[in-house]
């Protein structure tokens, strides 16, 4: 496929992605939402619904990468050429900025209701009544919306569940070319990923929010950094290089691994 196919594939697939998956979270945390506190289970089901969106979308132009870990994997599998691997990543991480922006626009009222609601600024407020943004909480509070966060603060725990995590991603997006005739899936792969999407943020989502993707997460945060929100505190920058790492050596793991047992 042609830089071009790359570039307009992965950009619109991951704005598609980040759009669909940033929506859900904004819809079950703002108030003023109709799905306000819907749940964890919403969540995981519209990432995974977000996931089938920008995959069906993708597929047929770039090969539906969306994330920097499946392109990684993929290019130690021998399935995608190392010299195409900046562009993929380049595209990936411009996508996810502009579907974290599109959520932003989407929801523009309701950010702007929850970031001026009295409860929201006593719970992260400084000594004015506002977010103190020298002495912020390291996430702001719709940091959430754009990125995750860990439960317990433990870089080594929050790596390792980012590290298993995606491994299982990758190794079920590598795995599903081994039938009879030695083929892909297709459109129903698009379907089978995103149902282990599903899974993983049902099943090991719990510990730090299932980032799997390094610019799921990092495109949103420097989106939330920049975006003129009001009250909206820290961006959390101690903690943005966990899902950025965890989820690149999960894949290389899952290349490796793939390559040794499966190839």
């Amino acid at each position: 496929m042609s830089s071009s196919d790359i570039f307009i594939g992965e950009t619109i697939g991951t704005a598609v992605l980040i759009l669909l998956g940033g929506g859900v979270c904004a819809a079950v945390t703002l108030k003023h939402s109709k799905a306000q506190n819907a749940g964890w289970v919403a969540i995981t089901f519209g990432w995974g619904f977000a996931v089938l969106t920008g995959a069906y979308l993708a597929g047929g132009v770039s090969g539906a990468h969306l994330n920097p870990a499946v392109t990684i994997g993929l290019a130690i599998e021998g399935g995608t050429k190392w010299s195409d691997v900046p562009l993929y990543l380049a595209s990936e991480l411009l996508g996810a900025m502009i579907g974290a922006v599109l959520v932003w626009l989407t929801y523009y009222g309701q950010f702007r209701a929850h970031l001026n609601d009295p409860e929201i600024l006593r719970a992260h407020s400084g000594e004015e009544g506002m977010v103190d943004q020298a002495a912020a909480p390291k996430a702001g509070p719709v940091l959430g919306v754009f990125s995750t966060g860990p439960e317990i603060r433990n870089a080594v725990q929050n790596v390792l569940t980012e590290v298993i995590a995606t491994m299982v991603l990758v190794l079920a997006i590598l795995t599903q070319g081994l039938n009879d005739e030695g083929n892909g899936l297709g459109a129903l792969g698009a379907l089978i990923t995103a149902l282990v999407v599903v899974g993983i943020g049902l099943s090991l989502g719990g510990p730090t929010g299932y980032a799997i993707n390094p610019v799921r997460d990092l495109g949103p945060r420097i989106v939330h950094a920049l975006l003129p929100l009001p009250n909206k505190g820290g961006s959390d920058w101690g903690y943005a290089w966990v899902p950025v790492v965890g989820p690149l050596i999960g894949a290389a793991l899952a290349g490796g691994l793939y390559n040794l047992a499966f190839a």
